[in-house]
């Protein structure tokens, strides 16, 4: 392919590829989506929460971060001016762009890099313009935070959508730590993106310092960006971070808040992620300038939502790249307590500058769309076949253990064999789906009912090979157990495995789709990488307009080829789709006017996690 540097070979790492050398044929080595039912990423993934759990809040590197950067509010603030890269368009507005959970798969994140690259994109008649600054909002790379992950799945997607840049100066690109950069105790990103030099990933450069961040955009509207952690909280220095930020705000300056949460899917419950949103919020009316919060951010869940409540919109865009999560558990109305204020939340809102109750969902893909994309877990076992003969391999073992025992020819033993196995398997589904949902009893009795199906098809196929081995003969209760071990390898294993994966789908597709729970499980497992999104957001003045851009499909591995474009213009993406991608407008676009914020409420903190003592020194 012209253009495209000399010809791939199979001996040269992923990691040192660079937009000057990659080829079309390097484009089948880069990671499919993640396989998450995969065992051994279960038990990786297990045992970094397990730790992270354990010694997370022992050793937050929060706290780090500000130990080893002792500057003054004042270089604080300056390193928070992103003015002078913020070039205004014809009508003197600023533009920037949002996206969250990406880097998994390479074409869904690249499909959204390549948007993110244009220039210019006219979306349903609106004529839109690249951002002069690029925010991320959590989880930049999918299964585990490690180097080589980040380089492969986040930064080369990226750094091949906008090799380069028209003008001297990158475009400044800042980040937000979900909890997938967390489950390393954010080693690696802080490494990569919060260094003393920038790094530069094709058009974007890195510009802060810390894992939470302040932006200056325009002389009346700021980005603030907390980082909950794995903890849910906001540690000292981070607020004293703010607060410093505040004191040098102009009064009625306008906020765009971001967390690496969309609390307010839990406020009702008083969620941690919650009161950590309505701390900072706290922060920035006990200022006392009358700053107001326009606009929260948020992704970790795979889709687009957007609630209004009392001119306040909240927004969940998580569609950088990563698997889809459906939308059909939001609850239309959320009553959230900010500042000791009772709020009522609505999903369904217009977009316009009124946000006036509707009967629309403002939601992507829609909860009709995402309750008919349930039934593809169906296929489980051919969407995931690792995790299919895993559970098969469990049904060997209990088959071998009923059959070795005679216990076809024994009742009583059957009996014993199967209460302890019933015990172990409703044991192991109840932990596992209670520790994401909550033990309750709204996650017992599927997890019963679960269990039950199992056992009776692990039962059914052990009675299987006792009637294969009474017509092979001999008597099936002369045979030696490796006997039996080899018979219940050859029918058992490949039997269970389809008749597992198949069980444990129609789990998932019935909890999720009328039980209200294991909505993750069910969607990770169907890997969808359709109904990707990000946000462009226009700043004038006191308006704000927010364009939620999305793309129904993304190409497949063979649906991107090279363009001739590149590296003639240096801008130019290195790959091109083989058909030009749709894109559209979610809604909208969403107009918000930066009223001045009433006075009359009452400055309080609300209810947030205290700050943790500081270690003494």
């Amino acid at each position: 392919m012209s253009g495209l540097g000399p010809t791939a070979t199979k001996t040269r790492p992923l990691v040192d590829l660079e937009p000057a050398n990659v080829t079309p044929e390097d484009l089948p080595r880069f990671p499919r989506m993640t396989s998450w039912f995969r065992p051994s990423l279960l038990s990786k993934l297990l045992l970094r929460v397990i730790v992270s759990d354990l010694f997370g809040q022992y050793a937050d590197r929060r706290l780090i971060q500000a130990a080893l950067d002792p500057v003054d509010a004042e270089t604080l603030r300056e390193r928070a001016d992103l003015t002078k890269y913020m070039i205004a368009d014809a009508d003197g507005a600023i533009w920037f762009d949002y996206v969250a959970d990406l880097g998994d798969g390479f074409d869904a994140t690249y499909a959204i890099a390549y948007l993110l690259a244009q220039p210019n994109l006219n979306v349903d008649g609106h004529e839109t313009r690249r951002g002069s600054a690029l925010v991320m909002g959590g989880d930049q790379v999918y299964p585990t935070a490690e180097g080589d992950e980040y380089r492969i799945r986040m930064r080369k997607p990226y750094a091949f959508a906008f090799p380069g840049h028209e003008t001297p100066e990158p475009t400044p690109l800042l980040l937000l730590p979900g909890n997938h950069d967390w489950y390393d105790g954010l080693v690696a990103f802080l490494a990569m993106f919060c260094r003393q030099r920038p790094l530069t990933i094709g058009g974007w450069r890195t510009c802060q310092r810390r894992s939470y961040f302040a932006a200056k955009l325009t002389n009346t509207c700021w980005i603030w960006a907390i980082d909950i952690a794995l903890v849910r909280d906001m540690d000292q220095p981070q607020e004293d971070y703010f607060v410093a930020i505040a004191k040098d705000m102009p009064e009625h300056a306008n906020i765009i808040l971001c967390s690496a949460e969309p609390g307010w899917y839990e406020a009702e419950a008083h969620g941690d992620a919650f009161r950590t949103i309505d701390y900072a919020v706290g922060i920035a009316h006990d200022a006392h300038k009358d700053l107001r919060i326009a606009l929260v951010l948020s992704g970790d869940s795979h889709h687009y939502a957007r609630y209004s409540g009392d001119d306040l919109q909240y927004i969940t865009s998580g569609g950088g790249g990563a698997f889809l999560h459906g939308t059909l558990n939001l609850r239309d109305e959320i009553h959230a307590d900010l500042l000791k204020k009772n709020t009522l939340l609505s999903l369904k809102t217009t977009a316009d500058e009124m946000h006036a109750p509707c009967g629309l969902e403002a939601c992507y893909p829609t909860k009709d769309e995402s309750a008919a994309l349930l039934y593809g877990n169906l296929q489980f076992f051919r969407l995931n076949p690792q995790f299919s003969f895993f559970l098969g391999g469990i049904y060997a073992l209990i088959s071998l253990l009923v059959t070795s025992l005679r216990g076809w020819d024994d009742p009583v033993s059957t009996w014993d064999i199967a209460l302890v196995a019933y015990a172990i398997l409703l044991l192991g589904f109840y932990a596992y789906a209670g520790y994401q949902e909550g033990y309750t009893m709204r996650v017992l009795w599927p997890s019963a009912i679960h269990a039950a199906a199992h056992l009776i098809a692990a039962l059914a196929l052990s009675w299987l090979v006792w009637q294969a081995a009474s017509y092979i003969g001999p008597p099936a209760a002369a045979w030696h157990w490796l006997a039996w071990l080899g018979l219940t390898l050859i029918i058992v294993v490949p039997l269970g495995a389809v008749v597992a994966g198949t069980i444990f789908g129609i789990n998932l597709l019935v909890t999720c789709r009328w039980f209200g729970i294991n909505h993750n499980d069910a969607f990770s497992a169907m890997r969808i990488e359709g109904c990707k999104q990000f946000l462009r957001i226009r700043i004038l003045d006191d308006l704000i307009h927010v364009y939620p851009i999305a793309i129904d499909k993304v190409p497949s591995r063979h649906g991107w080829i090279g363009n001739p474009d590149y590296p003639a213009r240096k801008a130019a993406p290195v790959f091109k789709p083989a058909q030009p991608l749709q894109w559209k407008l979610i809604e909208g676009p969403i107009v918000i006017r930066a009223k001045k914020a009433p006075t009359t409420a009452k400055a309080s903190l609300a209810t947030p996690s205290p700050p943790r003592a500081q270690p003494k020194a």
